[in-house]
């Protein structure tokens, strides 16, 4: 019985206020935009305050940093990639997946839809530009292998975070590392229409695209299970009532309030993880291995050191006390 009664506890902790706030440092993974909108919901509508919590949200200046921040104890969660993580593991940083922001891969590799390139197997000969060096890399070279090209029958051109101008100037005739939800509106906007090949069609294993990370050592499994409960909250209300949402949302801020965050925001929250705190042990096993298999990484890791189930643990302390 001691397991049930923990269950019906931690519930109870997770629906109704605290009577102290729990302070929460969270890092974006760039600046605010529709990705982030369960987190500014929860925020708005006032699901933190009503599970005790009281939520800091930093936007940082470089990309890469959140996660940095997060192994060495400056911010208690980053939103960051699942492919990222891997590699971040790997590199020795403490971190650990404890949930899901988007659920589905929104990178693609994007092309003018009227250029050269129409099936993979023309990029041959070409230049591809990628944003980030490592992970995206991996998956240009995994998406190539897929149509049976080698790394070396494109040249591969880093362009930062230069995507869209890059590929409208004719600097490169293809980028990995856009953002189907983002990149391809702002060609659009601009009045030159793209094409997405998308990585998990083109041989690469399907990902979380967005995730929450935080430090297993220093971190308070109920007190983010409460986070988790209070964004799914927020995405249940954004799949319920998506134009009122956008309002509250793009209301917060008038940098938001343009015509690429307006495209954005139809594209982006039907992918919102419906279940934040669930964890698909599967996903996490398959590309582990093909990082492995690509060479990326040596492999080796189980997937409890990748992912954990946040309220399996915090009910498993409940029950311990």
């Amino acid at each position: 019985m001691k397991k049930p009664l923990a269950a019906a506890a931690l519930t109870a902790t997770l629906a109704l206020p605290a009577q102290a706030q729990d302070s929460l440092t969270l890092v974006l993974d760039w600046f605010v935009n529709p990705d982030h909108a369960p987190i500014v919901l929860a925020e708005e509508l006032g699901y933190f305050a009503q599970a005790g919590l009281e939520v800091t949200t930093v936007t940082p200046s470089d990309p890469n940093e959140p996660p940095r921040m997060v192994a060495a104890g400056r911010a208690d969660l980053a939103v960051s990639y699942q492919p990222q993580l891997h590699l971040n593991l790997h590199a020795g940083l403490p971190l650990v997946r404890v949930g899901t922001l988007v659920s589905t891969p929104l990178t693609c590799l994007v092309v003018l839809a009227d250029g050269p390139v129409q099936e993979m197997a023309d990029l041959e000969g070409r230049k591809v530009g990628f944003a980030v060096a490592g992970v995206q890399e991996v998956m240009l070279d995994a998406m190539l292998a897929h149509h049976g090209m080698a790394p070396d029958d494109v040249e591969q051109i880093n362009i930062g975070w230069s995507i869209s101008p890059a590929l409208m100037s004719g600097q490169v005739d293809g980028v990995i590392g856009a953002f189907r939800n983002f990149e391809l509106n702002q060609l659009e906007i601009e009045g030159t229409a793209g094409r997405c090949f998308y990585p998990e069609a083109e041989g690469i294993p399907s990902y979380d695209e967005l995730i929450y990370v935080a430090n297993p050592d220093r971190m308070d499994p109920a007190v983010i299970a409460r986070f988790l409960d209070a964004t799914e909250r927020a995405t249940q209300f954004i799949l319920n009532q998506p134009e009122a949402a956008w309002e509250i949302f793009s209301g917060t801020a008038r940098e938001l309030q343009t015509e690429l965050n307006i495209r954005a925001w139809d594209d982006t929250w039907p992918r919102f993880a419906t279940r934040p705190a669930a964890m698909d042990a599967g996903r996490y096993a398959r590309f582990e291995a093909f990082l492995t298999e690509r060479g990326a990484t040596p492999g080796g890791l189980p997937v409890s050191d990748i992912t954990v189930d946040v309220t399996a643990l915090a009910l498993e302390a409940e029950a311990g006390q």
